[in-house]
């Protein structure tokens, strides 16, 4: 159940230092074990932001703000009835260590039939700005349909596909909503600039026909975007057995251009797009479990 580390139980107490919090100062069962979603994305603030959405949504006779529960500096965490929303800062590394932290706090909590959502921003690839991505399939920096990494000196490699039931009631959602999205692969990389091909770093090793060359192979392989998180995200929650999408808007058509150049005012409702389509997404299926739960706990003010 999400974890599938057979060392797991050998560690007692077991201590989720990034969160702050163990077996010995926590009671998993008592504060999530009511959880039945999760929403993560790389920002602190998108993810208060979102908490609060939920807030307005679930609980609209709350005039409470929603509470960071996490007791760590290192990333924030908001609970909103069955919703835990909690930021993994930017790129892979830190978002491995949010997963393993989170999957444990998962298994202690006892909690069961769980999804787990990824939002964001990202830089598409022949489609317009504004368009929500919904990931079928994750692709590395080398544009392969996997996720490779380091343990014990080896090279590990994990497939990278998401659910498809899930990628498929989240467009019927957001077609609903008469929210632009498509359901399309997406690549993921260790570096924002050359790692994307982009011509605007400080440091650039190619040239612009190197550029659109690997741009066009990417549109080709039917890549719709790029992001920083998706395929560590994938193959993590595959492992764990965990249901789970990708959800991002792109800011810019890359074939275009490397820089955000949309006024301000564009980018933040780009930006509530993927929010709004999981605030929409969750509520329907709350409401199919006989009603919205609005038992709010930790700061949540219901």
């Amino acid at each position: 159940m999400y974890v599938t580390n057979p060392h797991f139980d050998d560690a007692n107490p077991d201590v989720l230092y990034h969160f702050g919090m163990s077996t010995l100062s926590h009671d998993f069962v008592k504060l999530f074990g009511d959880l039945k979603f999760v929403c993560c994305g790389g920002s602190a603030k998108r993810m208060e932001k979102i908490a609060n959405m939920f807030m307005k949504e679930f609980c609209p006779s709350s005039s409470t703000a929603a509470v960071n529960i996490c007791q760590s500096d290192r990333y924030v965490m908001f609970k909103v009835g069955p919703v835990l929303c909690v930021n993994h800062g930017m790129g892979m590394p830190s978002m491995s260590i949010m997963l393993h932290e989170l999957f444990k706090l998962l298994r202690h909590a006892k909690c069961k039939d769980i999804m787990v959502f990824r939002i964001g921003t990202s830089g598409g690839i022949g489609i317009p700005p504004g368009t929500i991505v919904v990931t079928e399939q994750a692709y590395n920096a080398l544009l392969e349909p996997k996720f490779t990494t380091e343990c014990v000196g080896k090279l590990v490699s994990y497939p990278t596909t998401l659910d498809k039931e899930l990628c498929d009631e989240l467009c019927q959602v957001a077609a609903a909503m008469d929210l632009p999205a498509i359901k399309a692969k997406t690549a993921g990389t260790n570096d924002f600039y050359e790692g994307q091909g982009r011509l605007d770093g400080a440091l650039c090793c190619y040239k612009e026909t190197d550029k659109m060359a690997f741009l066009e192979q990417a549109k080709n392989l039917g890549i719709r975007n790029f992001e920083m998180e998706a395929p560590a995200f994938a193959a993590m929650t595959r492992r764990a057995g965990i249901k789970a999408a990708v959800v991002c808007v792109t800011l810019l058509d890359r074939l275009e251009g490397d820089q955000v150049l949309s006024a301000l005012s564009v980018l933040k409702g780009y930006e509530e797009r993927p929010c709004q389509l999981l605030t929409a997404f969750i509520k329907k299926r709350l409401l199919q479990q006989n009603g919205v739960d609005h038992h709010c706990v930790n700061g949540g003010g219901c």
